[in-house]
This record gives C-alpha cells, structure tokens and sequence, in this order.
C-alpha cells in the first residue's frame, strides 16, 4: 500500500470529533473523504475550519455513507451507545474502525466489536491517548527494561472538584453513555496502569458508586466538562464518583477513584505505581517521577526525568491506527484489552449495585 492514502470518515464531528478530524486532515497518509453527524452544520463548519473539500460530503445518516463513499475506515466520535451499532455496521462493509473511548457500554457489545473486527479481518483500535504521551512512554520503557521490578501494586484517578460534561445530556444519561465517570474518565486512567503493568488479566473487582452533587451541581472548573451538550430537562442518571480495586491473575492489585463533583483540592489525573525496585508516578502536567534507592549506597533515589512537553497523545493514536492498516505497524492496543477493560467497568457498577465483590 505504499504512497496510498486512508481513505477516512468521520461520524460525530462535534466536541472531541472536530479533533479528530483536525488530526487526520493533517495527516498527509489521510484523505478525509466524508462526514456524519446529526447536525450538518457541524459538518460544514469541519469541512470549513480545516480547509477541507468544499465538496466533502456531508451525511446524517451513517449507513447511507459507508454504503455510498468508497472508503478504508470509519472514526467514530459519537455517544458510547452507538460505537458498537457503527462500528459493527463497519467491519460487515468491509472497514477498518477507529473509535473514542469507551470501546462499548458494557462487555457484551464490546466482545460483539471484537468478534466482528476478527471476522471481517479488520483493524479495530480505540482511542488510548494516554498511552502515547513522552511521560507515559518514558515509564513505559524503565518499567519495560525491569528496572521497577516487579509491580505488584498501584492506585489510579481523575478527580474533579466540579465538572459534570453536558449536564443533562448524553453523558448524563445511562442509556446513552452506559454510566459516569467510572466510564468516562475511568479507561482513561485504568488503561494506563493496566498497560504499563504489562497488562495483567483483571480477576476480580469490588467497588462503590455515588451521586450525591448531579442535581445542584451549578457550575464547573474543569475544563473537560465543555464537553456535551446539556439539557436543562434531560436525564441525570449516573454516578457523579467511583471508587473501586481491581485485583490481577499475578497477585497484583489496583485502587481506582473517579468523580464528576467532589469536595476536593482541584482536579487531578494520576497514575502510581509500586514495584520491588522502584515506584513511579505520572503526572498530569506530563512530569513523571520515580522512587527507588541507590544500587551502592541504598539511599533513597528520587529521579525527575526530563521528558519535555506531553505531546498530543489524540493524535499519536489515530497516526498509529494509520501506520498500522498502511504500514503493517504492529498494533500497541488490541481489542481484547478492551473487552478486558468493559468487564472492569461492568463488575465495579454490579459491585457497587450488590455491595459484594464480583469475580470476572
């Protein structure tokens, strides 16, 4: 497939979509070929503010664009609901998928994208921009080479003090988003532990969930929270906090936090991670930082590596999807992580539900 282009489209181009669209119209292995949204305006302004084809088409109905363009892949942008309706509908024509996080809203329709990315022999691959960060990548690498030794535990988060995204709307209703910030800030986060962990099989789960400030929650300091559109008479049906552990097939253990709105400092995303040589943590102003002890002296070792800016993890990922279909790249996330992460999800909500732990 040398000098070919991915010939992509996009369906939900507001809110994180207009991203994606600006990443691949950037990417000279991507021709942007059409777009799909409820709302065209959305579309014509994509196509405007990236300099796009004025004849790009615009679709409001995705089945009728993947049945019409002649395409290689799909990015799918919308409500969590309709990720594996989209996707599936994809890989049945024949293309390869990118999709936003969450891979599905619970385990089921998740292992469905599987199976059917397997079945059209197609690539499947959801966004995991944490992964791709230099903070990130730098961890990855020292715990890769042995030097934390063994990670046998951790404690993950992204707190907010008040930031409910698009309060009323989608994201605030169950059905459509499968659940609150355990779904949507938490892959983020338990990702990047599960993956520089070496990505050990989760066995096991308990958690809890709250909503005790959705209602009268009034205002937000979280920039993450423009996201979705709300709706003063829609549904608010999910939990505002998660707290939960997740234990691994190796022994190892993970505490977990989430919350939309609590009584905290500020907002905050973070990763730490204990092994037999060294600790490390990642930071989300893209620092990171590791704990050990000299190898001659035994003093405590504390190293700040100087990783640089973060980098723009959103648009690592989707270059990385493009590498793989053209290049043969070898993929960094395979489908059975998410399956593996939708479980997760699934067992803390039922947890929290039954007050017991819920073994996977």
């Amino acid at each position: 497939m040398e000098n070919k282009k991915l010939r992509m489209a996009f369906v939900g181009v507001g809110g994180m979509g207009r991203k994606h669209v600006r990443f691949c119209s950037q990417n000279p292995s991507v021709e942007v070929v059409a777009l799909c949204d409820l709302n065209p305006e959305k579309c014509a302004n994509s196509i405007k503010d990236n300099n796009l084809n004025p004849n790009t088409p615009i679709y409001t109905d995705f089945r009728e664009m993947i049945e019409k363009e002649q395409l290689d892949a799909v990015d799918i942008i919308t409500p969590n609901y309709y990720h594996s309706v989209i996707a599936i509908f994809a890989f049945e024509h024949g293309l390869h998928v990118f999709c936003e996080k969450p891979d599905a809203i619970n385990a089921e329709e998740a292992m469905k994208m599987k199976e059917a990315s397997e079945k059209a022999g197609k690539v499947l691959m959801v966004m995991r921009n944490n992964r791709y960060y230099n903070n990130s990548k730098h961890l990855k690498t020292f715990i890769d080479a042995g030097k934390a030794g063994e990670i046998y535990c951790g404690r993950c988060g992204w707190v907010r003090r008040r930031g409910i995204p698009g309060k009323g709307g989608w994201f605030t209703t169950k059905a459509l988003s499968g659940g609150g910030p355990l779904i949507d800030l938490g892959v983020h986060m338990i990702d990047l532990s599960i993956w520089l962990m070496g990505n050990p099989k989760p066995v096991a789960v308990s958690g809890c969930t709250y909503n005790k400030f959705a209602e009268n929650e009034s205002r937000a300091d979280s920039e993450h929270a423009a996201f979705g559109e709300a709706q003063e008479d829609g549904i608010i049906d999910v939990e505002d906090l998660a707290m939960g552990f997740i234990r691994f097939e190796n022994g190892a253990c993970l505490q977990i936090e989430f919350s939309w709105s609590a009584n905290i400092e500020k907002e905050k995303r973070f990763v730490e991670l204990r092994g037999t040589k060294a600790g490390v943590y990642w930071n989300d102003d893209g620092t990171c930082s590791i704990w050990g002890e000299d190898e001659i002296t035994e003093d405590p070792l504390d190293i700040f590596p100087h990783t640089g800016d973060m980098g723009n993890g959103h648009a690592r990922a989707l270059e990385h999807f493009v590498k793989i279909i053209l290049d043969g790249a070898k993929p960094d996330y395979v489908p059975e992580q998410g399956v593996n992460m939708i479980k997760i999800l699934d067992a803390i909500y039922k947890s929290a539900e039954t007050g017991k732990e819920v073994i996977l």
